[in-house]
């Protein structure tokens, strides 16, 4: 388990992670989502112990990460922006990460190159973008980390790659129960294999939850009611309508039993109610209203 408490760090007087508290599971895939400047990678940078927090503490099973070769050891990171020795081939880098890490696996590496079918004796620096980050994940994923900390892994991936990263996650995973902290910008593939999810904006966790709770609880709404005196909807925790002639689109934060009983003896003539996506509530949680109005029509 990593737990992040009440981390704090500021940059030449400007706050970039503000309290943060978090807690990624064992055995789960954590999605931290958010826009460009709300955090995530510095947070991954502090989690990776590559910075150290103001204050508050980020434990890596109750022992702190930051210069800790032995929890260092332990963890796969694997940044936006890559880094490679000039020189080296993946062959070489191979070499280097054997030499890092005591859980090297050499079958698992030798698996992963025929799988993604990258050079081996071709100097990464002359890789395409996509293929310097196939290496990277091919070096980390060999080294069997117990935790994988990723920081956009998919992008600039073609979908074909992309089914390949993921499914090795996913395997690993269920397999030998590795913890994944994952920050992406593609909210459909994170719905796909998260967990939980925390949403940061501005430096502070605005949401933390399960996935399927998240999604539960919070609905869109399309109905329609004759009666005018039964279009109040003020028994319902409503967080955004809209009205258009006798239809009105809402979005409600409500267990789904209870909307459903309380909107269907309102004798509507159309009645639709769908959990939002991670996207759609994303773009609620963070967008403005305009955004949430392209959603709801």
């Amino acid at each position: 388990m990593i737990k992040i408490q009440d981390v704090t760090k500021t940059f030449d007087g400007q706050t970039a992670l503000d309290h943060v508290t978090l807690s990624i599971r064992k055995g789960s895939i954590y999605g931290l989502v958010g826009t460009n400047g709300s955090g995530k990678t510095t947070l991954l940078k502090h989690v990776t112990g590559v910075w150290k927090q103001d204050s508050g503490e980020i434990l890596l099973e109750d022992g702190p990460i930051f210069d800790n070769e032995s929890a260092k050891s332990r963890i796969g990171y694997i940044p936006d922006d890559l880094f490679f020795f000039g020189s080296y081939t993946l062959k070489d880098s191979a070499r280097y990460y054997r030499g890092l890490y005591p859980s090297w696996n050499e079958a698992r590496y030798a698996e992963l190159v025929k799988l993604f079918g990258l050079p081996e004796k071709q100097k990464i620096a002359r890789f395409s973008k996509g293929m310097q980050k196939q290496a990277m994940f091919i070096l980390v994923m060999s080294s069997m980390p117990e935790y994988l900390i990723l920081d956009e892994p998919i992008d600039g991936l073609d979908p074909i790659v992309r089914k390949h990263v993921w499914k090795v996650i996913v395997d690993d995973v269920a397999s030998r129960e590795m913890t994944v902290l994952v920050s992406s910008h593609n909210l459909r593939e994170m719905e796909g294999i998260c967990d939980t999810i925390g949403i940061l904006d501005h430096g502070k966790v605005i949401i933390e939850r399960d996935l399927d709770e998240l999604k539960s609880d919070i609905h869109k709404v399309q109905i329609a009611i004759t009666d005018p005196k039964m279009r109040d909807y003020s028994d319902l925790n409503v967080l955004h309508s809209e009205s258009r002639g006798t239809v009105d689109l809402l979005i409600i934060r409500q267990p789904r039993e209870e909307v459903e009983t309380i909107l269907k003896a309102k004798n509507p003539v159309l009645f639709d109610l769908l959990p939002l996506s991670l996207e759609e509530i994303f773009i609620y949680e963070l967008g403005g209203e305009h955004d949430v109005e392209s959603l709801l029509f």
